[in-house]
């Protein structure tokens, strides 16, 4: 791993908050990832499920763990299981961890090895009442392929039908929501990487240079900062570009004149950032440019102040879209008139801003968490107003990460600059 240690601690705290959600009678079950093959014989680079990494800092392959607090065999009530070690493999693969290494990481007193795992299985599912197991339930992600948790669910079922088995997401959930201190570091640790890339990159941006010349900048600084890459794959998006609000084919020459946009983060110790900011490639905001972009400033710092305990993702969604709707007004891209003779189901504003303006990060870039529940101190959200006008090449968004306090909100990438003549000052 690239980042830093991270004291056992973390996961320690993590696994005791769990146990403290689980009735009597209760074994929980995870696995690590899948190795997900690539082509040929090569798989893509491993990368850690979130929750597993959550509660054991493992980052191994064929890991699994089990969590019975009150198992009457004091031995399984908390036992990570990896992977025995296999000399030959570590000649090809390099070295994996070994029991006392795992247990360093993690804080498990008890390390075993995969080998073992049935047989622990046999004894623990005498004792046990409820198994919880976890699955992907990010509401918006649909796959064809069924992850190793899918599949474990299936295999005790059909050993163990006689059992209740429940899903660990919703505690899992409650639990991730609200960052810890630690969590927060790291998570501000992750916006100082992506800080120090954006620098770079507005130092760089110039008429003439590819969105891939681009990315590659930020990606030198990400790795020399240890961060482990993109907490999801950059937008690099020059001049009608601008307007595909997932563009990354980052691909295209940046011409004179255009707006280039970025949406990029740094993942540290896997938890991610997630900065939007849009430049002009020649360094000066043409007047509508400008005018344009001042609209989504002015709604951004509107929009961040409604960051506080108690309001939902979903209120500040539909405060900053009417926000937006005046400022689009003003713009001409449409009357108030119009606006009361619009269809409430395709409201205007829609065409030109299609998103919502904030969501959880942490673990994942889209984190755990849903719209309507009230926000809490600790929790961790983007703030990103835009505006896309395809007829004139003009994307604009503006997103900062927000830490949810009692005492208001705190912007974690306010050191980073957003205010157009900030933007003009930095690319020369």
């Amino acid at each position: 791993m690239r980042y830093l240690p991270i004291d056992k601690k973390l996961f320690q705290q993590n696994r005791e908050n769990l146990k403290k959600l689980l009735p009597k009678g209760s074994v929980v079950i995870l696995q690590s990832a899948d190795q997900m093959p690539r082509n040929g014989d090569q798989f893509f680079p491993f990368r850690q499920q979130s929750d597993f990494f959550y509660l054991t800092g493992i980052e191994q392959e064929e890991t699994s763990l089990l969590l019975f607090p009150d198992c009457p065999n004091p031995a399984f009530r908390e036992v990570l299981f990896i992977a025995k070690f296999d000399p030959v493999a570590a000649v090809w693969e390099g070295h994996k961890l070994n029991p006392a290494e795992a247990t360093a990481i993690s804080g498990f007193p008890k390390v075993q090895t995969n080998e073992t795992f049935e047989a622990v299985l046999q004894e623990v599912m005498n004792y046990a009442e409820t198994v919880w197991l976890n699955n992907n339930e990010y509401i918006k992600f649909f796959t064809d392929v069924a992850g190793k948790q899918l599949r474990l669910a299936h295999q005790l079922r059909e050993k163990y039908p006689l059992h209740i088995y429940k899903r660990a997401a919703p505690l899992l959930t409650s639990l991730r929501e609200c960052k810890s201190g630690e969590e927060i570091d790291l998570l501000k640790k992750a916006c100082e990487i992506t800080h120090k890339a954006f620098k770079r990159m507005a130092a760089f941006v110039k008429p003439g240079v590819y969105e891939f010349e681009v990315q590659a900048e930020m990606e030198h600084e990400f790795t020399i900062n240890r961060a482990n890459g993109h907490g999801y794959y950059p937008i690099v998006a020059g001049g009608a570009d601008s307007c595909i609000l997932h563009y990354n084919d980052n691909d295209k020459q940046l011409e004179d004149g255009d707006l280039l946009l970025l949406d990029f983060g740094a993942e540290y110790a896997n938890y991610t950032a997630d900065l939007s900011r849009t430049l002009p490639v020649n360094g000066k905001f043409s007047a509508r440019q400008r005018q344009c972009y001042e609209a989504v400033l002015r709604v951004f710092k509107k929009t961040r102040a409604l960051y506080v305990p108690g309001n939902t993702v979903d209120a500040i969604n539909k405060a900053c879209w009417q926000m937006m709707e005046e400022e689009m007004i003003g713009l001409g891209l449409f009357t108030a008139e119009d606006v009361k003779n619009q269809d409430e189901a395709a409201p205007l504003y829609r065409q030109y801003l299609m998103h919502g303006v904030a969501h959880p990060i942490g673990l994942d870039v889209h984190d755990v968490g849903s719209k309507f529940e009230p926000l809490k101190s600790g929790m961790v959200l983007t703030c990103e107003p835009g505006l896309y006008i395809t007829a004139e090449k003009i994307g604009i968004r503006l997103e900062n990460d927000i830490l949810v306090t009692e005492n208001g909100p705190v912007d974690l990438m306010a050191d980073i600059p957003i205010e157009a003549s900030e933007i003009e000052s930095l690319m020369q």
